[in-house]
């Protein structure tokens, strides 16, 4: 409760709003789209490359397009922390189409923290999942360091209370945290995220542990080899992540982690039974998201360029 009053006191003082753009940039939605639809196409994978920048932006220091600025001789940035280095290529590539196209259009007006977020919902529904309004109106950081970054991303390797409380350090509950996990449905995995796990490790279907090993065999001498995270449907955003679990199939330590703590269990069963409320949830946990520790007015800036400090 205290947290809906401070975002929603955070959204009236801010005047974040729906239709931020509409006089300052009336093409905003047009572009946007026309850049997303297009990037997709393209490359099927932007989709779930983008979701993860956007947890990856948000959950560490707010949503302030911080992960998007380039390092310099002088300053190691988000981006090239250790935990953000597998980070695919197209959604920043992505970010950078988009604000090339507004800044022609409306120069100096469109974030690129607004840019992420709109972006990111736009393409979980271009996948079939559900639609959530996005606030617009936040500003970027002027600053990125790589070192701010440690400890408050989830890894694979670590324990499901270390990751509830890393969720709930940000205002998170359990609930929010297994609904925010259901972004697995999509995208994929490194091999070297998960191959240690496979040669003594119950949680895994023998089957599906067997076919991964063969996937991943190669992966010392070629670490860029992955495995989708759900082999089911893994262009589609739906409910099968969560179907998956029982069965074995969870490919990260983490996933298998959510079916088998009596902390997080209880959900897992729900959004597998349950599409629309996996995806009401999720709807609801992502708005949250996109809203945290934002930054407003003087404490951030619109940069003209989404990888570089003004």
């Amino acid at each position: 409760v205290l947290f809906l009053l401070s975002s929603t006191a955070l959204l009236s003082e801010s005047r974040l709003s729906l239709d931020y753009y509409s006089k300052t940039c009336p093409s905003f939605n047009k572009i946007m789209q026309e850049a997303i639809t297009d990037k997709q196409i393209n490359n099927p994978t932007t989709a779930a490359g983008t979701l993860r920048l956007l947890f990856h932006d948000c959950l560490p220091n707010g949503c302030d397009g911080s992960i998007l600025i380039s390092s310099t001789p002088f300053n190691k940035a988000e981006r090239d922390a250790d935990i953000n280095l597998s980070l695919p290529g197209d959604p920043f590539d992505l970010i950078v189409r988009a604000k090339t196209a507004l800044e022609l259009s409306c120069p100096n007006t469109v974030s690129c923290s607004d840019i992420l977020a709109v972006a990111t919902r736009d393409l979980v529904t271009m996948l079939g999942g559900p639609y959530y309004k996005v606030f617009l109106g936040r500003k970027d950081s002027r600053s990125s360091q790589a070192s701010s970054i440690e400890g408050k991303l989830p890894k694979p390797t670590m324990s499901m209370s270390q990751i509830i409380n890393l969720f709930a350090a940000s205002g998170f509950n359990v609930q929010e945290m297994v609904a925010l996990s259901g972004a697995h449905t999509i995208g994929f995995s490194h091999c070297k995220e998960f191959s240690s796990n496979l040669g003594n490790n119950t949680h895994y279907n023998p089957r599906f542990a067997q076919a991964l090993k063969q996937a991943c065999s190669g992966y010392p001498k070629n670490p860029t080899l992955s495995v989708f995270n759900d082999i089911m449907s893994p262009n589609k955003f739906d409910n099968l992540y969560y179907q998956n679990l029982p069965k074995g199939l969870g490919l990260l330590e983490s996933d298998h982690g959510l079916y088998n703590d009596p902390r997080t269990k209880p959900f897992v069963e729900l959004y597998a039974k349950d599409q629309n409320k996996f995806f009401r949830d999720f709807a609801r946990a992502m708005q949250k998201l996109s809203v945290y520790r934002i930054k407003t007015g003087r404490r951030g800036e619109i940069r003209r360029r989404c990888d570089a400090v003004n």
